[in-house]
């Protein structure tokens, strides 16, 4: 007996007519999302698995091509609603240019228009491809940080343990064979991310329970992390026990994936080892009990309960997507107001006199701003300096707030490195105010001991706003660009040497930059506020 199959027809393709109108109307109307989140996967390695997402989607659709064959088709107007907030995250996020939101609402509209035209019942029976999608959005940088501190400090504490002397500054360190750093790719978050999609996926293929698919999933999350920590470590002891001929240089990358395709075949084995078989589909079991092609007839195709009601939802969302880009044109329109004039004061309370003595060679790494204004100050033997970046009609190749801008560049290529990073309150006009806080050394290399060292404090100014956190400088951007306030903002850096104390302990010294610091910035933020104001007035 032959088992039914469902053989899309010319009406079918008709009948889906409305909904592939839509997707062509959402991948023409936000094409530049599309391509910015394929650029995203083809340059980095992070996201690469992501090319993978859309055919495994399209295999694990048409896996179930017999069962969809048997759900009526009928389409839901009131998902309009949220395709319409989504659409509201999109034009937040193109306005913040902030490409995660942007990219999630685009897979998220993709998503919601399944149930918009085809139905909730054929979404639930889609439920996990459709979920699965969201791999596809280039996610997870925001890891990349924690991840590399996570990794030194159980590199760092692993050796100690091993028995070899270590001595430690940031994110380098240095044993009696030579000296190690953790990097961007030494943070694990590409194994991670890997992990979890590869992870996920084999958890729906072979487990029936979500419980099971919810244990193997945080597992998959589990062990890359834990993986990389013990590959941080095998990777400087082999290096170490070998004087630095094995594991060194580009070496300790490919046996990093040589170890986690190790791992992940590892975890594949324990999971296989619990996997429930998959129960037959309904319309199979249904074909096998007679309902077979050529029995009582070929096996029937979807029918629409509402044909033109389909057609109504599609065309209605296709104008929904057309509203929002008019919207985002209409907030994008050029300006031809000049570029402000950024000016800080001569003279301030507390003794501080403007110079023109140059405190440092470091340059913060802030790309395309429209303004730059760099200045130092003098007060008996303390010195400050001040870098002032301002930046107006923000987009995606500029804006303030990005993952390339930071202090000092990310990679080991800078003659600067981080050795910490906090945070420090201070009390401005009666209201409290955090403070971003960093140490620097001039020097990439940790054995350079002349190198100089710097006290940095940081904080956002956005309209007028002062925040030291990524979001909400995100946030109060988009919320100025809708009420038509403009984008204008700046990121506002102070620093100080970090000078020997007469103890010669380094405690010391910060205490004493952090005293400095202490003084000067609250004395300066009042006028550079009112001069940024002023600046953005004009607007």
């Amino acid at each position: 007996m032959k088992l039914a199959e469902y053989t899309p027809s010319s009406d079918a393709w008709r009948k889906l007519a409305p909904w592939l109108l839509l997707i062509a109307a959402l991948l023409l109307l936000f094409r530049e999302t599309a391509l910015a989140m394929v650029s995203i996967w083809n340059r980095s390695d992070t996201f690469a698995h992501a090319f993978l997402v859309p055919p495994i989607v399209l295999w694990l659709v048409w896996r179930r091509r017999d069962t969809l064959a048997t759900i009526p088709m009928k389409s839901a107007p009131w998902m309009l609603l949220p395709m319409a907030a989504t659409c509201g995250l999109w034009l937040l996020g193109e306005l913040a240019g902030v490409n995660a939101a942007t990219q999630f609402a685009l897979v998220a509209l993709l998503v919601l228009s399944v149930p918009a035209v085809f139905g909730l019942q054929m979404a639930r029976a889609l439920t996990f491809p459709l979920l699965f999608l969201f791999f596809s959005v280039p996610v997870g940088d925001f890891m990349v940080q924690p991840m590399m501190n996570w990794t030194a400090d159980f590199a760092a504490a692993a050796v100690r343990l091993s028995g070899v002397p270590l001595y430690r500054e940031g994110l380098q360190f240095v044993i009696p064979s030579g000296s190690w750093s953790v990097v961007e790719a030494c943070s694990g978050v590409r194994y991670l991310i890997a992990s979890f999609m590869v992870g996920t996926l084999f958890a729906y293929l072979n487990f029936q329970s979500n419980t099971r698919r919810f244990v193997f999933i945080m597992f998959s999350l589990l062990v890359p992390i834990l993986a990389n920590w013990v590959r941080a470590y095998l990777i400087v002891m082999v290096g170490h026990l070998s004087d630095n001929k094995i594991a060194a240089g580009v070496d300790h990358i490919i046996y990093g994936w040589v170890f986690f395709g190790i791992v992940i075949g590892v975890m594949f084995l324990v999971g296989s080892r619990w996997a429930e078989p998959e129960p037959e589909a309904p319309g199979v079991s249904a074909a096998r009990s007679g309902v077979a092609a050529g029995a009582n007839g070929p096996a029937s195709t979807p029918a629409f309960a509402n044909g033109s009601g389909v057609w109504g939802v599609g065309i209605a969302a296709v104008l929904l997507l057309v509203l929002v880009q008019a919207a985002m044109w209409q907030l994008n329109r050029p300006h031809s107001t000049p570029l402000p004039v950024i000016s800080i004061p001569e003279r301030l309370e507390g003794g501080w006199l403007r110079s023109n003595d140059s405190l440092s060679t470091w340059v913060p790494n802030y790309s395309n701003a429209a303004v730059t204004e760099i200045g130092s100050y003098r007060s008996g033997s303390a010195a400050v300096g001040v870098w002032v970046g301002y930046y107006r009609d923000q987009g995606y190749s500029r804006k303030m707030v990005t993952s390339s801008n930071d202090l000092v560049e990310a990679e080991s290529t800078s003659n600067w490195a981080r050795t910490s990073r906090g945070s420090a309150a201070l009390s401005l006009a009666g209201m409290p105010l955090a403070i971003r806080t960093a140490d620097l050394r001039g020097s990439a290399d940790i054995n350079n001991s002349d190198a100089q060292r710097l006290r940095v404090w940081q904080v956002y100014w956005v309209g007028g706003y002062l925040t030291t956190s990524d979001v909400r400088a995100r946030l109060q951007v988009a919320l100025n660009r809708l009420l038509g306030k403009g984008d204008d903002a700046a990121t506002l850096i102070f620093y100080t040497p970090l000078r020997a104390s007469a103890s010669g302990s380094s405690d010391a010294a910060g205490q004493d930059a952090q005293a400095v610091l202490q003084s000067f910035v609250p004395a300066i933020l009042p006028s550079l506020q009112t001069n940024l104001a002023k600046a953005a007035a004009p607007r």
